[in-house]
């Protein structure tokens, strides 16, 4: 057993680093197996040294992220503990990034995970690109605020949100109601990333004003689209057909973002993903670039990169 000290400045820094009910200090208690105790300005961690020497290197990364102003959540904290086992530390300090976007609650938007400041980074300097990942890490909301933000600032005229049609493994039928009615249900989740940065009322203007599109991806075909902001969900359900069709409606003056998780395809058996054949195809290609999503990535319920993990394991074995 060993005990080692870190100073702390300011009381403000303690305050922040324990969290709620001190549910962080908790969290890298239980992962190495040490004792934290604050007294006056100086934190007293001991256990077994390995531990020790980890816990230390979470804690300190944890108040430099605190000293730059980020607020600490059971997210970061998880995330900044993976890092340190994982020996990649030295990585904890990106993640104190600029902000991207505020949304219509003042609340800013920014990226939570290096895989996601990768992604916006190169959002930034590519006119097209792919983010592939699985479910949680965040491709979709961080590219509507990209999106967002390039509108904001006049960088492009129009936001474009598309996706395929394609229901996940059960068929709903007919739908009733007007040709809006029946593709709103497909597209909601865009919808709800919009609703989140800009507000409803400031939406429904924008969509009123031909500033914001949403639709699916059927009517993209013969358009060619300037000066916009366009970006494609649930990439994996397109054909080869259709993202050819897609990728080459790009204007002058546009961006393109698309998104997918090649281990949700729900396209009918035998019929290949245009997101799996163009990230081979275009690969090489400059000012295109994929960035790809881990597990480790995942922003949700901690559960979730659990469940994501224990199926990849499950597909490793079957292959």
């Amino acid at each position: 057993m060993i005990e080692q000290i870190i100073n702390i400045d300011r009381m403000e820094q303690a305050v922040a680093l324990f969290g709620t009910f001190d549910e962080n200090i908790r969290l890298i208690q239980n992962e190495y197996m040490v004792s934290i105790v604050c007294r006056d300005s100086e934190l007293k961690v001991t256990g077994e040294p390995e531990n020790v020497m980890r816990a230390v290197k979470v804690i300190e990364s944890l108040l430099a992220l605190v000293n730059r102003g980020e607020a600490l959540s059971d997210q970061n904290v998880r995330y900044c503990m993976s890092l340190v086992n994982e020996g990649s530390e030295h990585k904890i300090e990106q993640l104190a990034g600029d902000c991207i976007c505020i949304t219509s609650r003042g609340k800013p938007v920014k990226p939570k995970t290096i895989g996601q400041k990768k992604y916006c980074t190169a959002i930034n300097k590519n006119t097209v690109t792919f983010g592939v990942g699985p479910a949680g890490t965040g491709k979709t909301y961080l590219a509507v605020a990209m999106a967002v933000t390039a509108f904001r600032a006049r960088e492009i005229n129009r936001i474009i949100l598309t996706r395929p049609a394609v229901e996940a493994g059960e068929k709903l039928g007919f739908l009733p109601g007007d040709l809006q009615s029946k593709v709103d249900p497909y597209l909601r989740p865009l919808y709800d990333a919009l609703f989140d940065m800009l507000g409803a009322e400031t939406f429904q203007k924008y969509v009123e004003r031909g500033n914001i599109e949403v639709a699916p991806l059927a009517y993209m075909r013969g358009r060619t689209l300037d000066d916009s902001f366009i970006i494609l969900d649930e990439a994996q359900n397109t054909t080869p057909e259709q993202m050819k069709m897609f990728l080459t409606r790009l204007g002058m003056g546009s961006k393109m973002v698309i998104t997918g998780d090649i281990t949700q395809i729900d396209l009918p058996g035998g019929i290949r993903s245009g997101l799996k054949d163009a990230v081979r195809i275009l690969k090489n290609i400059d000012d295109i670039e994929c960035i790809f999503f881990s597990a480790s990535d995942v922003v949700r319920n901690r559960l979730v990169q659990d469940i994501i993990r224990a199926y990849e394991s499950n597909g490793g074995k079957k292959q």
